[in-house]
């Protein structure tokens, strides 16, 4: 078994020689790049195992791997840290300027959904020989609609969209796991047997949730933020702000678990704040540099590991071949999803905001998912539908990073041209 600086050392490696190899011969998008070549990585592997069965490079990889918790190295420790670094660059006016198209996106559009989706894969689980019962598939909804923060904001780097668009989609991504995690856990309690009297499944237990879980990550993460920010203000002295931004982010998430509120939407909230008042009179431009600079490096760092550790989950899945069908349906199913998600709010909104042209194509194809989706389908107990919903998880999230994200600059240039007449 590996030690814990191992398992680090051996993920760091990866990451570093597969950046390499993209960057000197794929040249993907960097994150796009890591997850491609640790998927082929793993097929190769899987390749080699079948055809030399003797030899034990396989298993040795895997069994490393397995000692990794997906769910708890993504949901308990990267996600924080990548929240807070996403939400540092968010511009916090032009946020404002916005908020009624991300909250109707981020709260009624992941419903909408959640249920599309959900009724979807229902109703054609059968057919492809997989029945899958309804409250398990609406589970898989709700997994599965909310854009994931990491792979949009990692992906917007490198796709230039209009401005007001780029802050909908981060605004989104950034706010709307809050919503996604309420409706899993509610969906999740029916699936497994709790039935509609356990609380999380009764209107009051789910207007609860939403107030207690959400309304209270908000409220910590503002106040969390405004104390960073107050401490930074009487400093100037970077390695200390720097410290004091760390001390926020890991002390904010595990309150915010101790007190089940809602992490992520805590530390999002605190790194908007700290991200538009620290610059303003906080922080000299000495300290900007640094403390920003640290987050985006920091960010990147995890973010490649994170998309190599997506690609190499092959090695420990094994999806059984009968599944194929229904991955292969998963997809469409889940950009019909996001089209519904989406369009409703824009045409709701469009008498008073301005929507550019392509907006609904641009945001239904830029809706990406990514680890959160994984970490939430791993996090499933052992059933029988499972392993299918793992399955059908797993393309969506390759296929919305890979295809969707690579080609997410083509169909913003398209939506941007003028149309023929």
């Amino acid at each position: 078994m590996l030690s814990l600086f191992e398992l680090g050392a051996l993920l760091l490696t990866l990451s570093a020689a597969f950046a390499w190899l993209n960057y000197r011969y794929v040249r993907l998008p960097h994150t796009i790049g890591l997850l491609v070549i640790g998927l082929a990585s793993s097929l190769v592997l899987v390749l080699f195992e079948l055809a030399v069965p003797e030899e034990q490079l396989y298993e040795a990889l895997t069994g490393a791997l397995r000692q990794i918790d997906f769910t708890a190295t993504v949901m308990e420790g990267m996600l924080a840290f990548l929240l807070f670094a996403g939400a540092l660059h968010v511009d916090l006016e032009e946020l404002r300027g916005r908020a009624g198209s991300v909250a109707l996106m981020a709260s009624v559009g992941v419903v909408v959904s959640t249920a599309v989706v959900g009724v979807g894969i229902w109703l054609l689980s059968a057919p492809l020989g997989i029945p899958i019962p309804l409250p398990w598939a609406l589970v898989f909804g709700a997994l599965i609609s909310p854009t994931d923060p990491v792979a949009v904001l990692s992906t917007l780097k490198v796709v230039r969209v209009p401005a007001a668009l780029e802050t909908e989609m981060k605004g989104e991504s950034l706010f709307n796991d809050g919503v996604g995690v309420v409706l899993f856990t509610v969906l999740l309690a029916i699936a497994i047997g709790t039935g509609p009297e356990h609380d999380a499944a009764t209107p009051l237990g789910i207007a609860r949730l939403f107030v207690v879980e959400a309304g209270g990550g908000a409220a910590l993460g503002a106040a969390a933020g405004w104390l960073a920010y107050r401490m930074m203000r009487q400093v100037d002295d970077y390695p200390i702000e720097a410290l004091i931004t760390l001390g926020l982010v890991t002390g904010t998430y595990a309150l915010a678990q101790a007190l089940h509120l809602s992490g992520p939407i805590a530390v999002v909230v605190a790194g908007l704040l700290v991200g538009h008042r620290g610059p303003q009179d906080a922080m000299s431009e000495d300290t900007q540099r640094h403390v920003f600079g640290f987050w985006t490096l920091l960010d990147e760092v995890l973010n490649s590991v994170l998309f190599l550790l997506i690609g190499l989950e092959v090695l420990v899945l094994r999806f059984d071949p009968g599944f194929a069908g229904l991955a292969a349906a998963a997809i469409p199913l889940a950009l019909l999803g996001r089209l519904a998600a989406v369009s409703g709010p824009v045409v709701a909104l469009r008498p008073w905001l301005d929507f550019g042209p392509g907006t609904v194509r641009l945001l239904t194809w830029g809706g990406l998912r990514g680890g959160i989706s994984v970490a939430l389908a791993l996090s499933l107990p052992e059933v029988e539908a499972k392993p299918a919903l793992l399955a059908a998880t797993y393309a969506v999230v390759v296929f919305s990073i890979v295809v969707q994200g690579s080609s997410l600059a083509a169909v913003a240039r398209a939506a941007s041209r003028p149309a023929v007449r």
